[in-house]
């Protein structure tokens, strides 16, 4: 079928969408909708079968839904309404959720039903719920809705014949920052969780501290600090850790309010974020070594099982610094000291990594400078996972991964992932050639042709389709919840393997071949000379690219790639965007 996908943005759920249907054969258009896009102009020259809105936060007009069936992805459950579903779902404190396929009408949300799906709701953030629980549900809905649609027999059920044992949610009102606020001097610690949590991503928990107004994103437990409700009592690797009534959490970034008629402000790590304003505090390292204790946060640990070594890592938005990138180096060369025959890299629910941070680079003094400093320091990391040949390194992906963040992936021996995950091995989209060494590593995978492709159309790519190209080696079914389980299963059972120490000689014997052939030094040099030119001139659109995203600029109009052709299943072209 032709089907038009509309969208608010061309966000995670809505490239899954794009990628599960591309490769079940569908002809895809994409329009970006804002409350002036003249849909009533754009959706005839796309003549859909169908129109599916997987992300929308504007109506379609009547004009629209009475000449074109018109699919709506609801991010909650039968009976939910409203536009802060998982929001709610969050602050609720919600056991189950779900996702509804309806069809567009004059009200919002209230349309037939083409399909529901229900899922559970871990203690996670908001953002993580959406791209995981909610977007698996979301996706196994929509393709059941599209296909009922394709068989021309099935009839949607009015909302309003449904009985009320079947409706798990109900209309909501808007989750407004009043509903938000935080006492710091009454509310436990799971009270403030869910609270940071139901906004990690976006808006933020709007509050007062050390003078200034601030949104406070994200949060985790500390059972072991403790003091006066409210006040500030360590720091972490960018984090603040901040009393509540019966313990304390941890709030990995900040970000100030906007002044009026001054531009969008910037998420950054809560240190970074305070600068000058942040009083002396203790910085109070965690071990890197995980095992059973009171619970505290940090963003890196290892452990090992017999002779399988687990290197877990989550940073905030899968954007990695030059600190996150030199701290994760630092953990990696400890891991390769020790004695295990297999490393896996990642492993986490969420994102596995979306390469350079460009928040923290465009909050920097000098951006250019920053920038050079973050691709080296990813590019460090790389290089020593390049060069590990005394053991296997998988890369097990949990969540998407991106840019430089799939490079990273692509150095490791394997790449497992979850059968949810979506790449985007490109750069093209923030106006870089891109370093990561992946000049090798990516037509090493997949031939140069398919590469030259991924690159160019810079489209989104399922794991099943990564698998068919040769980006991904192994598919791993189930939750988010099930995917650490799952890896260290499977890498357990490959350090213990006979064939291990073979496999171990031959990729150090193909290290030294590719090495004699090309140096990587080689591959890095020719990399980094294109990406400095481009950091270093004020002009290069990579510095308006990267303004416009970190500051959530609106999109003037659908990107041309989004429609350069129609996207469907066997070509060689359906990558991430």
């Amino acid at each position: 079928m032709r089907i038009l996908l509309l969208a608010g943005a061309f966000n995670s759920l809505t490239q899954r969408a794009h990628a599960e249907l591309a490769d079940r054969g569908h002809h895809l258009g994409v329009e970006l909708v804002t409350r002036g896009t003249p849909l009533a102009t754009l959706v005839p020259r796309h003549a859909p079968d169908l129109i599916v809105a997987p992300m929308l936060t504007t109506a379609v007009p009547r004009e629209v839904w009475s000449a074109w069936p018109c699919l709506i992805v609801h991010p909650g459950p039968l009976g939910d309404r409203g536009p802060s579903s998982v929001d709610w779902a969050v602050q609720l404190g919600a056991e189950r959720w779900g996702a509804t396929v309806l069809q567009a009408n004059d009200e919002m949300d209230a349309g037939d039903i083409w399909a529901t799906v229900e899922c559970p709701v871990p203690a996670v953030g908001k953002s993580d719920l959406y791209r995981n629980e909610i977007a698996d549900a979301a996706i196994e809905a929509l393709l059941t809705a599209v296909a009922r649609f394709a068989s021309g027999t099935h009839r949607p059920e009015p909302q309003h014949t449904l009985p009320a044992t079947r409706l798990l949610g109900r209309p909501r009102p808007p989750l407004r920052q009043a509903d938000r606020r935080i006492d710091w001097a009454a509310d436990p610690t799971e009270t403030v969780l869910r609270t940071l949590r139901a906004a990690d991503s976006r808006p933020g928990v709007r509050d007062e501290l050390l003078g200034g107004t601030w949104f406070l994103h994200g949060g985790h437990p500390e059972d072991t600090l403790t003091g006066r409700p409210g006040e500030l009592l360590a720091t972490r690797h960018g984090a603040l850790c901040r009393a509540t009534v019966d313990g304390a959490v941890w709030i990995p970034e900040l970000r100030p309010a906007r002044a009026p008629g001054e531009p969008a402000t910037v998420k950054l790590p809560a240190t970074s974020a305070l600068g000058d304003r942040l009083p002396p505090l203790p910085e109070v390292p965690a071990p890197l070594e995980s095992g059973a204790g009171p619970r505290t946060w940090t963003d890196i640990r290892y452990h090992e099982d017999g002779p399988a070594g687990f290197l877990r890592f989550a940073f905030p938005g899968g954007a990695m610094s030059t600190d996150h990138c030199r701290r994760l180096l630092a953990a990696y060369r400890y891991a390769c000291t020790r004695p295990t025959t297999v490393l896996v890299l990642g492993g986490q629910r969420d994102f596995f990594s979306n390469g350079i941070h460009l928040n923290v680079i465009e909050a920097a003094a000098d951006p250019a400078a920053e920038s050079w400093a973050n691709i080296n320091a990813i590019d460090d990391l790389v290089h020593a996972v390049l060069t590990t040949t005394d053991r296997l390194v998988i890369a097990a992906l949990g969540g998407n991964a991106a840019a430089g963040g799939a490079m990273l992936a692509l150095a490791a021996d394997e790449v497992w992932c979850r059968s949810a995950t979506v790449l985007n091995p490109h750069y093209r989209l923030m106006g870089l050639h891109g370093s990561e060494y992946w000049t090798y590593t990516l037509p090493r995978r997949v031939g140069p042709e398919t590469a030259g492709h991924l690159t160019a159309r810079a489209l989104p790519v399922t794991a099943a389709r990564g698998q068919r190209l040769g980006l991904v080696d192994r598919i791993l079914d189930g939750t988010a919840q099930e995917f650490g389980d799952h890896t260290g299963r499977l890498a357990r059972r490959l350090a213990a393997s006979p064939g291990v120490q073979s496999r171990i000689a031959a990729k150090k014997d193909r290290r030294e071949s590719d090495e004699a052939r090309r140096p990587l030094a080689a591959y890095r040099e020719d990399e980094l000379a294109r990406m400095r030119r481009t950091f270093f001139d004020p002009d290069a659109p990579y510095h308006a690219l990267r303004r416009a995203f970190v500051r959530k600029e609106p999109s003037p109009g659908t990107p041309a790639y989004l429609n350069a052709g129609a996207a469907h299943a066997g070509g060689t072209g359906s990558t991430s965007g």
